[in-house]
């Protein structure tokens, strides 16, 4: 049982992250500018196949992977256990994060010599999961207390978020002339469930007892905020179906809602450098709906219980140890409300340096070709992302090269939490209008999946109008 409680906690390790940094920048597809609204735009109009338009899952460990616990490699499986255990800290963390686009499409418009804005717009169901890995809580279930008397135990080390929304949202890009470009996107939040519980303090420390070996005392100021969830799990329904119904109706504006916002730019410094910048997900959702929260506060004294049992003529085991159960569930009183919150949106933060070279020459114009026609591109992308407990950093570097009309791809190399040689890559296709990519994170890690810190997939499908076709 200790050891399956171990797991648990050190699966806490592994994450999917958020940075999609091969489609950043790849402004061949028109997903891009849900990363920044400011990006070129290098079509008249675009339309996602439903459902079918943006599909993104990646997954991560920033120390610890599958392989580490379970290959066999004649290693006893609890060295391999308590090795992991003290190689994580309380900075690890793992995240969930996977979108999916329902609905996607955009148009330019202006002058019909130059369209020069576009309008963008779509709707995507979002998965954003974080949690740190609790040492603390690790540490104690491992060693047990008796032998860390007048240790304390921190009981912040547990941290965790987990939601469950779709998105709204219109944007509007506006290139205003041959240097300058810049975007905004607005955004509706509506949030189907929520689970927070990201400002636990307290301390929990065992000392020699008075009346008994040992005496624990835990000092608590502990919260964990829910919408959306009590309804779920409170009814008499136990008809999975029944639920995910529940959670098909909170899609269209029937959870609870929030705004936000996307900025972007991008700047032609010459002919061949360019930078750009964006800053997403400035929002908030505002839950007030199916709340229930549970808040534990105050310091408590526990000597534990006592070793000898009742007399049998006075009472048989089952009733002494229900009268334990009692008493435990008496000294730590869980309060039960329903109060309304707020929860801040995780804002992400991209910019890069690019240059352009390799310019082609062409018998007919080519207006997909951005940067003056330059078939080739190198540059150096930062991302960051707000969380909890600290931001989250990345830094790509990345080669682009448009290999034929309609041929396109990019491989990028990310030093990350997760690893320092992540090799990414990938391509879009452009046939008679059908667009369709597929992109793909850390390739040295295929040949043995279960070793990989991190894995990455994204795919997609659209229709686009071009600028060079009547």
């Amino acid at each position: 049982m200790k050891n399956a409680l171990l797991l648990i906690m050190l699966f806490s390790a592994f994450c999917f992250a958020q940075n999609k940094q091969i489609l950043y920048g790849f402004s061949d597809i028109p997903q891009t500018l849900l990363l920044n609204p400011g990006a070129n735009v290098n079509q008249s109009w675009h339309v996602g196949m439903p459902l079918l338009s943006h599909l993104h899952i990646n997954a991560g460990t920033s120390k610890l992977t599958v392989y580490d616990l379970f290959a066999d490699d004649n290693v006893d499986f609890n060295a391999k256990l308590e090795n992991a255990i003290y190689s994580l800290n309380n900075k690890d963390f793992f995240t969930a994060t996977q979108q999916l686009e329902i609905l996607s499409g955009g148009f330019a418009f202006g002058p019909t010599y130059q369209k020069d804005k576009y309008l963008s717009f779509g709707w995507y169901q979002e998965t954003d999961f974080i949690a740190y890995f609790p040492e603390d809580y690790a540490i104690l279930a491992y060693e047990g207390n008796v032998n860390n008397t007048n240790r304390v135990f921190n009981i912040e080390d547990l941290s965790f978020k987990s939601e469950l929304l779709s998105v709204f949202h219109i944007g509007f890009n506006k290139k205003v002339n041959n240097k300058l470009t810049y975007g905004i996107r607005g955004k509706i939040y509506s949030s189907l469930a929520n689970i927070t519980s990201t400002s636990n303090k307290g301390e929990v420390i065992t000392r020699t007892g008075t009346n008994n070996l040992l005496s624990h005392t835990f000092n608590l100021n502990m919260a964990v905020k829910t919408s959306g969830v009590s309804s779920l799990l409170n009814d008499d329904n136990s008809n999975v179906s029944e639920d995910i119904s529940t959670l098909s109706e909170r899609l269209l504006f029937g959870g609870n809602l929030g705004l936000g916002v996307d900025f972007g730019f991008t700047y032609q410094i010459d002919k061949q450098w360019y930078a750009d910048a964006s800053i997403t997900d400035i929002g908030f959702i505002n839950h007030k709906k199916d709340v229930e929260n549970y808040e534990l506060k105050g310091t408590y004294v526990y000597e534990g219980v006592d070793p000898l049992f009742p007399d049998p003529a006075g009472g048989t085991a089952d009733n002494y140890w229900s009268e334990v159960e009692e008493d435990f569930e008496e000294l730590f009183k869980v309060d039960t409300t329903t109060t309304s919150y707020t929860t801040l949106r995780p804002v992400k933060f991209n910019a890069s340096l690019n240059y352009a070279f390799g310019k082609r020459r062409l018998k007919s114009c080519d207006c997909l070709q951005e940067n003056n026609g330059y078939i080739n591109k190198v540059g150096a992308q930062l991302y960051a992302i707000k969380r909890p407990e600290a931001p989250q950093l990345a830094l790509t570097t990345y080669y682009y090269r448009r290999l034929f009309n309609g041929f396109d791809a990019k491989a990028t190399y990310t030093i990350d939490s997760y690893s320092f040689n992540n090799l990414g890559l990938g391509v879009s296709a452009n046939v008679y209008g059908l667009n369709i990519y597929a992109m793909a994170d850390n390739l040295l890690n295929f040949k043995n999946i279960y070793d990989a810190r991190s894995v990455s997939l994204q795919f997609g499908i659209n229709y686009i109008f071009s600028k060079n076709e009547n």
